[in-house]
């Protein structure tokens, strides 16, 4: 997925004690541990970005892509040369096509993709509480339109804000539900983190489990679903210290570009979608036939 430009943060009420009260007691200050510039979240230049992110080509807010570790660990990604190319027809193991898509596209040849056998897509709303895409609708509108199975994700920044507030402000700007058989549910893209502060976002492993348990929570109350759970599972174990706590609940979107997606985060036994190519963009299966797309879709 892609991080997008940030831009001024607009706040909303924090809500969510336990992720406040993990956030107070992990963090070194919300203000302090932001990108510096013109105010908290503006554009970081390259020399205060995460080193790895860096070396993987994020220079600025929208500058790299979802999945943004490839060919850095052998959990995630396999080296370039393996890494999956395919392109429109066919997933590496016969599910159903898909792709995901943020401002970083822009306008996207719907008709194009859905002719090569694409059936869903996950579109860019938000990030962290400051910046909602200005591609989203069109792209979201555009998808439906030409057929596609649609949901939105929302690229957590949990050094910002609650979980929670985080949950609502996605709600709230692109990232709702609606039973009519064309919506997936929303999905939580918790990552590597591209700025400043650490890969975990400066967070104990109990403090990243609650952070994550206040955004599905509150996004469930809010929608009546389960938030899709967009991670790898290198990231996923060290950030998170292998936390089986929502296998269970929420469906599971692994990045891992390769031929294989290998071995899932703790919690989980198998995935429900899979980005396995970032090749000419991010594409993804669903693992399943289109009928139980279908399902997923309506809830």
């Amino acid at each position: 997925m892609v991080l997008t430009r940030p831009r001024t943060p607009t706040r909303l009420p924090m809500i969510g004690a336990l992720a406040a009260l993990a956030l107070t007691a992990t963090l070194t200050g919300a203000a302090t541990a932001a990108p510096p510039g013109e105010g908290p979240h503006s554009v970081p230049s390259s020399e205060h970005i995460n080193p790895r992110a860096h070396q993987a080509g994020v220079t600025r807010g929208g500058g790299g892509t979802m999945g943004w570790r490839s060919g850095v660990g052998p959990d995630d990604a396999a080296p370039t040369s393996a890494r999956s190319t395919a392109t429109s027809d066919a997933t590496p193991d016969g599910g159903v096509d898909g792709l995901d898509v943020s401002h970083y596209q822009g306008s996207v040849d719907w008709a194009g993709y859905y002719g090569q056998g694409k059936r869903f897509a996950y579109v860019k709303a938000t990030e962290g509480t400051y910046y909602t895409s200005d591609t989203f609708a069109s792209q979201y509108n555009g998808s439906y339109d030409t057929g596609f199975i649609r949901g939105s994700y929302h690229f957590a920044n949990p050094s910002d804000s609650s979980g929670a507030s985080q949950a609502e402000y996605f709600v709230q700007h692109g990232g709702g539900w609606s039973g009519d058989g064309k919506t997936l549910p929303g999905a939580l893209d918790i990552e590597y983190n591209p700025y400043s502060g650490g890969t975990c976002y400066g967070l104990s492993t109990a403090a990243m489990v609650a952070w994550i348990r206040d955004f599905t929570t509150t996004y469930e109350s809010l929608t009546g679903r389960d938030a899709v759970i967009y991670t790898t599972t290198s990231w996923w174990n060290q950030c998170t210290g292998s936390s089986t706590a929502f296998g269970s609940t929420n469906p599971l979107w692994i990045a891992r570009w390769a031929s294989t997606p290998g071995t899932m985060p703790a919690g989980w036994s198998y995935r429900t979608f899979w980005q396995y190519t970032d090749t000419p963009v991010d594409q993804d299966s669903f693992n399943g036939s289109y009928s139980r797309l279908q399902a997923l879709a309506t809830g």
